[in-house]
């Protein structure tokens, strides 16, 4: 499954000419990501609340999968994401793509960040699409999410987590934190790994342009998007699994694990 933008023809880049070209390129892209995220809040705001669930995925689908049309990102999903829950969807962490990537593969809920409820456009349409936001340093916290995710799956949904607890570079892996991974014990849900990259569409190789990380700011990290170009979000979905008896830890260890063969196939 492929959804992206038309392959850029090679140029000679060094030109000023081209190099303005490009400039303009990116900033008439920037135009198109601004509005369409400007539409993206008021459908949290306004029109999802009103939607049933089935209607709130389809419409926040469509406006992921034109959002990554709009930033030029091919999305390719290799393997076969969970349509149904219960599910536990665990995942490393690279960028905000991966949330955009991951929605469209799979209509699910994200755990967020508390910071992201307050981010102007960006939290009302987290806050539309039901995310559940944590305050990460606090551990009372952490277990009154563990409470409403043991509910949200015994309910029938699909959840999403980032383990790492934060975004990397992409070229590793960080150790994962067990402690959302109780939720899927304590509503005895299964789990499905994926693995998340961010490639050169021409080369298959690694690119760090979208990365977000440490000082990266989330408006240069757009703009790097913008002008990068040929950039593809590759998700492979692992199979589904129970605890088989693990504690949380054991269970995040192995899910890490699973992940990073996944990568290196």
């Amino acid at each position: 499954m492929l959804v992206g933008s038309e392959t850029e023809r090679p140029t000679d880049l060094h030109t000023p000419r081209l190099l303005g070209a490009k400039t303009l390129t990116a900033c008439w892209m920037a135009w198109r990501v601004s509005t369409h995220l400007l539409w993206g809040a008021a459908l949290g705001r306004l029109l999802v609340p009103r939607l049933s669930k089935q209607q709130r995925d389809e419409r926040l689908q469509k406006w992921a999968r034109k959002m990554l049309n709009r930033l030029g990102v091919e999305l390719k999903i290799v393997g076969a994401p969970a349509q149904a829950g219960p599910m536990l969807l665990v995942s490393n962490h690279v960028s905000w793509v991966d949330i955009l990537a991951l929605y469209v593969a799979c209509p699910c809920r994200f755990v967020s960040k508390a910071d992201v409820e307050r981010w102007p456009l960006v939290g009302a349409l987290a806050t539309g699409a039901g995310a559940l936001f944590m305050r990460r340093e606090s551990r009372r916290d952490a277990m009154r999410i563990v409470h409403r995710m043991t509910k949200a799956l015994k309910d029938g949904d699909i959840l999403a987590v980032f383990p790492e607890g934060t975004t990397s570079d992409g070229s590793s892996v960080l150790p994962f934190h067990s402690s959302l991974i109780q939720a899927a014990i304590s509503a005895d849900a299964p789990v499905q790994p994926a693995a998340l990259q961010i490639l050169n569409s021409e080369s298959g190789e690694s690119s760090r342009a979208i990365s977000y990380i440490a000082d990266d700011s989330l408006v240069g990290s757009i703009w790097r998007t913008l002008c990068a170009r040929q950039l593809c979000a590759v998700v492979t979905f692992g199979t589904p699994q129970l605890a088989a008896g693990r504690d949380r830890r054991a269970w995040a260890q192995d899910l890490r694990g699973e992940i990073v063969a996944i990568r290196q196939r």
